[in-house]
């Protein structure tokens, strides 16, 4: 495993890195997958930003977690993927790690950039050859167009292609999303529970379909949550999830199912404003806590 060490930078702010020593690629239960890709934005920019400034907040974090020490399963970050080239070229970059990451039973945790992201972790989660995969979404918006702007690979796209994929999804907070993407879910089948009725009801908890995969990849798109927590996004919609009612949500499938991996994309830090990116490093320790306790 000794590609992964090369990955590794030295100069490059790694996760939780005030409080552990960093470990090698294979003492590491955990692999932070830091991917620095914006190029289809359509509103508000930062999102390449994202991934460094949450390693960097990370250094503010407590190694408890207020339940465990989720740290002591080992924390590798890798070096940011190289987003010079093609979308096709890129994504296929994040699938390659992804895929060695999950080869040697470790757990990846992508930090994004743009949505688009998480289409390379789930090709490259299939590449190493996990099977009966399904994908749960927390996010603001459905994602479901077949091409936005022109770009099949946009942000606005990647749960379509990742449905293209016969991948079973089921998405929570949605409230933002256009005819095209509602007949998407029912020629799909989408699982889906939105905003409108999680939030007002303050449903904590979420059973998933008795048939929907026993492999789980969760994708949580920052816009997913209120702008009042995190305001820190390209495309904020208002009414969306809490802090507890995420992590809630999260605790749910992760008890429900085996978790292979999650993502934190659309992070776009506000110069001045660092309490949201101790916030995103914060809510991305407190979900490997609750892999750590209940992912099986």
């Amino acid at each position: 495993m000794q590609d992964f060490d090369q990955l590794a930078a030295p100069n490059y702010p790694v996760f939780l890195g005030s409080e552990i020593q960093h470990p090698t690629a294979d003492q590491a239960y955990f692999h932070v997958l830091p991917v620095p890709y914006e190029a289809s934005v359509s509103y508000g920019g930062g999102t390449a930003l994202g991934p460094a400034a949450i390693l960097g907040a990370s250094w503010q974090l407590e190694i408890w977690d207020g339940k465990g020490r989720p740290a002591d399963r080992g924390i590798f970050t890798h070096a940011p993927i190289d987003v010079n080239g093609t979308e096709a070229l890129i994504i296929q970059r994040i699938a390659d790690a992804t895929h060695k990451i999950v080869s040697q039973q470790s757990f990846p945790v992508g930090l994004g950039g743009e949505h688009t992201v998480t289409y390379g972790l789930i090709k490259g989660l299939l590449e190493a050859g996990i099977k009966d995969l399904g994908v749960v979404q927390i996010d603001a918006h459905a994602d479901l167009r077949d091409a936005y702007e022109g770009n099949p690979y946009s942000h606005a796209s990647v749960m379509k292609r990742i449905v293209d994929l016969n991948i079973p999804v089921f998405q929570l907070g949605i409230r933002a999303y256009c005819e095209e993407e509602a007949a998407t879910r029912e020629a799909f089948g989408v699982h889906y529970l939105d905003a409108e009725d999680l939030v007002p009801n303050n449903i904590q908890r979420i059973e998933l379909p008795d048939n929907f995969p026993k492999n789980v990849f969760f994708t949580l798109d920052i816009d997913g949550m209120d702008p009042s927590i995190f305001p820190s996004t390209g495309t904020p919609v208002p009414g969306g999830l809490g802090w507890y009612q995420t992590l809630s949500l999260f605790e749910s499938i992760v008890k429900q199912r085996h978790l292979v991996g999650f993502d934190l994309m659309e992070f776009a830090p506000i110069e001045g404003f660092h309490a949201y990116e101790f916030s995103a490093a914060l809510l991305a320790y407190k979900m490997m806590g609750i892999v750590d306790r209940y992912n099986h």
